[in-house]
C-alpha cells in the first residue's frame, strides 16, 4: 500500500510528508481496531446488542462533549504537539486491552473506558491534523492533498478491514488490538521529525476574546455561513443513517448470519474499495460537472444502495449487499474530497481549528446518536431493523446541499478570498 501513494508525496513540502506518513500508520491501526473491538466485545465478552451499541455511542462521545473546546485549545496551541500527545495516549489505551486480556482482567467495563479515552484523544489530533494541512501546502492545494490523504486512506481501509478480520480469526481480538499501540506509536515519531518552528504555526494570529466568546465564534462560522452550514447537514445526516447499518452488522454477521470475522472484515473492506474509488473520481468529476453538483447527485445515484445492505443474507445477497456497501462509500468517498477542501477554503486561519471542531462535533455527534439508535433497535426490535431505517434515511440525506447555494458552485476558485 504504501509503495502505491507514497511518490506522490515526493512534490510535497518535507512537512506535510511527515504528516502523511503520520497518517498512514494511524489509518493501519484503526482499521484494524475499527473490527476488533466489536468483535472482542462479541466474541469474548459475550456483550448484548444494547452493549455493543454502547461500545460504538462511547466511542464517539467525546466528539459531543469536547470537540467545541477542543477547537478553541487547539486554535491556541502547536498544532504538532497535539498531534503527538493525542498518538502517545491512544497508544497506551490500546495496549491496556491485550495487557489485561493476557491477564485475566479484561471487562466490559475496561472497553468502555479504553473506547471513551481514545476518542477523547482522537478529537484533539483530528481537529489539529485538519487544522494543520493548510499552513503545510497552500489553500490552493488543498483538494489535491486531501485527495491524497483520502485515497490512501481508503487503500488502508480495504486492506486494513480484510487483514484485521484475518488477523482477529487468526490471532483472536486481543492480540490484534496491540497492532492499535504500535501503529500510534509510529505516528508520533513521525510527527516528531517535523521542526518545530514550522508546526507552531508562526506568524498564525491567536483568536482574540474569553473563552466562551472564542467557542461561540467557531459554532457562528459553522451555522451561520450558508455553504458550510448545509454541508454540515448533509454530512450529519450520512453519518447517522450509515452507523444505523454499521453498529448491527457484526451482530448480523456472527449471530444471525453464522459468518466469521473474516467475512465481516471482507465486507466491510468492500467499503474501502468504494472509499477509494470516491476519493481517486473525486477531483475528475468535480472538474466535469462543477464541485456543487459532485457533492449532491452522487447521492441520487445510490439513494437504493443502502437497501440491497438491508437485505444481507448468505449467497447471492451477501454479494449484493457488498455492492450496495461499495456504492454507498464511493459517495462518501468523493464529498470527503470535496467538502473537506471547501470547508478549510473559506474559513480563515484563525478559525480553522473551531471550524473542524464544530463539524466534527456534528458530525461525530451524530454517530453518537446512530449508535446508540442502533443499539436500542437491535436490542428491543431487531438488528435489521436499524439495517432498514438506516437505508431508508440514507436516501434522503442529499437535499440539504441540492436545496442551498451549493448546488450549482462550479469552482471554489470564484468564492471570495477569506483573512489568513
Amino acid at each position: 500500500m504504501t509503495a502505491i501513494a507514497a511518490p506522490a508525496t515526493t512534490r510535497w513540502p518535507r512537512p506535510f510528508r511527515y504528516v502523511y506518513a503520520a497518517n498512514l500508520a494511524d489509518s493501519l491501526g484503526y482499521q484494524v481496531g475499527y473490527l476488533a473491538v466489536p468483535v472482542l466485545a462479541v466474541s469474548v465478552l459475550a456483550a448484548t446488542p444494547g452493549q455493543v451499541g454502547l461500545l460504538a455511542v462511547l466511542g464517539t462521545a467525546a466528539f459531543l462533549v469536547v470537540s467545541l473546546p477542543a477547537g478553541v485549545w487547539v486554535d491556541r496551541s502547536p498544532r504538532r504537539t497535539v498531534m503527538i500527545t493525542a498518538d502517545l495516549a491512544r497508544a497506551a489505551l490500546y495496549a491496556s486491552i491485550p495487557l489485561a486480556w493476557w491477564a485475566d482482567a479484561l471487562t466490559i467495563g475496561q472497553l468502555y473506558a479504553v473506547v471513551l479515552l481514545t476518542g477523547i484523544a482522537t478529537v484533539f489530533g483530528d481537529v489539529a491534523a485538519q487544522s494543520f494541512l493548510p499552513e503545510l501546502v497552500g489553500r490552493d492545494r488543498l483538494v489535491a492533498a486531501n485527495s491524497l490523504l483520502m485515497t490512501t486512506n481508503a487503500t488502508v481501509q480495504i486492506g486494513g478491514r480484510s487483514f484485521g478480520g484475518l488477523l482477529v480469526q487468526w490471532l483472536g481480538a486481543p492480540l490484534a488490538l496491540a497492532l492499535n499501540a504500535a501503529t500510534h506509536l509510529l505516528s508520533a515519531l513521525a510527527l516528531t521529525r517535523i521542526r518545530p518552528t514550522a508546526a507552531a504555526g508562526t506568524g498564525r494570529d491567536r483568536p482574540e476574546g474569553c473563552f466562551g466568546r472564542q467557542l461561540s465564534d467557531g459554532v457562528r462560522h459553522v451555522l451561520g455561513n450558508p455553504l458550510l452550514r448545509p454541508l454540515a447537514m448533509s454530512l450529519a445526516g450520512i453519518n447517522l443513517t450509515v452507523n444505523l447499518m454499521t453498529t448491527m452488522l457484526p451482530v448480523v454477521f456472527l449471530r444471525e448470519l453464522g459468518l466469521g470475522a473474516g467475512a465481516l472484515g471482507l465486507f466491510l473492506g468492500a467499503g474501502g474499495v468504494g472509499a477509494l474509488l470516491g476519493a481517486v473520481t473525486a477531483r475528475p468529476l468535480a472538474n466535469r460537472i462543477g464541485h456543487g453538483r459532485a457533492l449532491w447527485l452522487p447521492g441520487v445515484l445510490v439513494a437504493p444502495a443502502g437497501a440491497l445492505v438491508a437485505l444481507i443474507d448468505t449467497g447471492v445477497w451477501l454479494w449484493l449487499a457488498g455492492f450496495g456497501w461499495l456504492a454507498l462509500a464511493w459517495r462518501t468517498g468523493v464529498g470527503n474530497v470535496i467538502n473537506v477542501s471547501l470547508r478549510q477554503r473559506v474559513t480563515p486561519d484563525v478559525l480553522l481549528g473551531r471550524m473542524n471542531a464544530t463539524f466534527r462535533f456534528l458530525l461525530t455527534g451524530a454517530i453518537a446518536v446512530g449508535a446508540g439508535l442502533a443499539g436500542l433497535l437491535g436490542q428491543y426490535a431487531s438488528p435489521r431493523t436499524s439495517l432498514w431505517i438506516g437505508a431508508v434515511s440514507a436516501a434522503l440525506t442529499w437535499l440539504p446541499v441540492f436545496r442551498s447555494p451549493l448546488r450549482t458552485l462550479a469552482d471554489p476558485a470564484e468564492l471570495p478570498a477569506v483573512p489568513r
